[in-house]
């Protein structure tokens, strides 16, 4: 695909919920209840936001800031600063060039990116365009365990010969959660718009149930991954293999037992289990049931950079970032990707500099106002 063209943003953005409005005006009816519908009344959608915004932080003051910076390590690599792009699948819902253009973004501004099962554009043609680019962040490619595990094994195979550096394991969406939006609108696909990735992958065969069997439990769920598929999938890559959808201490203990070369604090942006905890809520417990065994990492409801120095305060590596990508990139394609990234790296550097942090290794829960 050609290097997306450059496109001018509307007027008057400046802070993510200036993209969100915008973007409302430009998606269609059948896009805007995909992309920012959550499951059930959305309850847990807006405790992703609301839990940041009840976190304070405390300023210290005179501190040396000259030199300071947003570098930080992650799986033995050094970034130029804490956010990713979290996972979307279908991008092109939203623009032509769909997840080609935020692949550009997330290069040109140093940002890391974890690409969908579910992207409408072939992983390879993503890593082709931008693994040459000096200034990128990882690369990771998101896996959902496929019916045929033959296929997932193709899938893996594919990232692996296609340079990904890591795979993202989606642990937390067994089933999808009841998206009343999505139901409301009637959403569907539109033509040209497909699971890139997944083109050939044959339809199961349906399962005969007997009177009083469930469709979910006694069919369905028999293709659900369990603990078993992480150790399967171990014993398949050579890649580092993170955990995406922990919220339970437990989980994450096991996880780090089992060998899991990092987590994601994650409840799926509100779009699986509907009152499921906000991820600012559950992140230290997180962090300490890992004892500092491998990175957390952590998304939900992020929009400002302050946001990002809660998360990194709270015990984060990183933050991964959605729905702000995704508004946009409806708004302005690539250029818009960018402008969210560089709105959130411009106010987590404010921040830095406003309570006293030189850098990232400031950050710690001392900066947060917990009475």
């Amino acid at each position: 695909m050609p290097i997306p063209a450059l496109q001018a943003l509307p007027p008057g953005v400046v802070n993510l919920q200036d993209h969100e409005d915008a973007a409302r005006q430009r998606l269609d009816a059948n896009a805007w209840a995909y992309f920012a519908g959550g499951a059930g009344d959305e309850i847990t959608l807006r405790a992703n936001r609301s839990a940041w915004d009840g976190l304070t932080l405390t300023p210290r003051v005179l501190r040396p800031l000259v030199g300071g910076h947003t570098r930080c390590t992650l799986l033995g690599r050094t970034l130029a600063h804490p956010i990713m792009l979290a996972p979307v699948a279908f991008q092109r819902l939203a623009h032509p060039d769909g997840e080609l253009a935020s692949a550009y973004a997330a290069a040109m501004l140093g940002a890391g990116q974890v690409l969908s099962t579910q992207s409408s554009i072939a992983l390879e043609t993503i890593a082709q365009a931008v693994l040459p680019e000096p200034t990128r962040g990882p690369l990771w490619f998101q896996l959902y365990p496929q019916h045929d595990r033959g296929f997932t094994l193709e899938l893996v195979r594919r990232a692996e010969a296609a340079g990904y550096e890591a795979l993202v394991l989606t642990a937390d969406a067994p089933v999808s959660g009841a998206r009343d939006r999505e139901r409301r609108a009637g959403f569907r696909l539109p033509p040209g718009v497909e699971a890139a990735n997944l083109a050939g992958l044959a339809v199961p065969p349906p399962r005969e149930l007997a009177p009083g069997q469930s469709a979910l439990f006694d069919a369905l769920l028999h293709q659900a991954p369990t603990w078993d598929d992480l150790a399967w999938l171990q014993a398949h890559t050579r890649l580092p293999i993170l955990l995406k959808g922990i919220l339970h201490p437990d989980d994450a203990r096991l996880a780090c037992e089992l060998g899991a070369a990092g987590l994601i604090c994650s409840n799926h942006g509100g779009r699986t289990l509907d009152t499921a905890p906000a991820t600012a809520r559950v992140l230290a417990r997180i962090c300490a049931a890992t004892e500092g065994r491998v990175p957390v990492l952590v998304d939900g409801g992020i929009r400002r950079g302050t946001d990002v120095l809660k998360a990194l305060a709270l015990g984060a590596s990183a933050v991964l970032v959605g729905r702000p990508i995704v508004w946009g990139l409806a708004n302005a394609g690539a250029a818009g990707v960018a402008h969210v990234l560089r709105l959130l790296r411009d106010e987590l550097e404010i921040a830095m500099a406003l309570t006293g942090c030189h850098t990232l290794a400031d950050a710690g829960p001392w900066l947060l106002d917990t009475q």
